[in-house]
């Protein structure tokens, strides 16, 4: 009985090592990005094709009764949309590489002198992606800022409303003179009709559920896509420090490879010196 204990606890702590030994080279920082990457991208993709849509229909129910007149406006948004989906799939696979990238450099560094050794190649692919993170971290920047712009027309027409509803304004006879005129954002043409919303009829465009929604998915959609650009700042941070570590890794694979061929031609030059000396003898 006792030999089996012992095998049972040996066979115990080998598994909690192995297990240490692949949780040490799980890239940690690049799944936590990864995660907010997906999680910012997905908040922007969803929400943002929904906004988009609602606000079609508030235009043509609403601001813009004529369909000529925002027909350019409807096509832009439709287009819009199909770039959505075509961002989500990109950041999909962007991010998956990128977080294969983390386990190569991870087991390039921490398996240096194991059959495992960094390339030039590699080197390289880890330097591309730091540019390319680079210039994708820059667009966010523009979309983050693009993102803003609905959020603050919103924020317009629902401050006005919150006017009309106000104690002060209420019962007076100035409440049909408060407006919002959505064509001075130049989204639709001035010849637009109605073009222009006041009063009661404002405050019941307010109260519309494709407002209400279409509001506050904007404002998710903007967090997703600030939320985005942090996710890839944090990419760039991981990417620049990791090509850092390969390109240490690969002077020091030089060193050891130069110090073991000196050590073998020492060895060489001792036998050789030897047999020399036996030959004398």
């Amino acid at each position: 009985m006792k030999p089996k204990i012992i095998h049972y606890r040996k066979s115990n702590t080998c598994c909690f090592e192995c297990c240490i030994k692949c949780l040490g080279g799980v890239p940690y920082a690049s799944l936590v990005a990864t995660i907010l990457c997906f999680s910012g991208v997905a908040l922007f993709c969803g929400c943002g094709h929904v906004a988009l849509a609602g606000t079609v229909a508030i235009l043509e129910q609403h601001f813009s009764t004529n369909t000529s007149d925002h027909a350019l406006l409807s096509e832009v948004i439709q287009l819009m949309q199909y770039v959505i989906y075509g961002i989500a799939s990109f950041f999909f696979l962007y991010g998956i590489i990128l977080l294969a990238e983390g386990f190569y450099t991870t087991s390039a560094v921490k398996e240096l002198h194991g059959e495992f050794k960094t390339t030039a190649c590699g080197r390289c692919i880890s330097g591309m992606f730091v540019f390319l993170t680079y210039v994708l971290g820059v667009a966010w920047l523009g979309v983050f800022g693009f993102s803003a712009v609905p959020v603050f027309m919103f924020y317009n027409i629902w401050s006005t409303c919150e006017v009309i509803k106000s104690p002060q304004t209420n019962g007076t006879t100035g409440v049909e003179q408060i407006c919002v005129d959505i064509r001075q954002y130049g989204i639709i043409p001035w010849n637009a009709f109605p073009g222009k919303i006041c009063g009661s009829a404002l405050e019941n465009i307010c109260n519309t559920n494709e407002f209400y929604m279409s509001y506050h998915l904007f404002i998710v959609a903007c967090a997703g896509a600030g939320a985005t650009v942090i996710a890839l700042i944090h990419f760039l941070m991981i990417l620049s420090s990791n090509w850092a570590y390969l390109k240490d890794a690969s002077k020091m694979q030089a060193y050891q490879d130069i110090k073991a061929k000196e050590e073998q031609e020492l060895q060489d030059i001792q036998s050789r010196s030897k047999e020399q000396l036996n030959s004398y003898t």
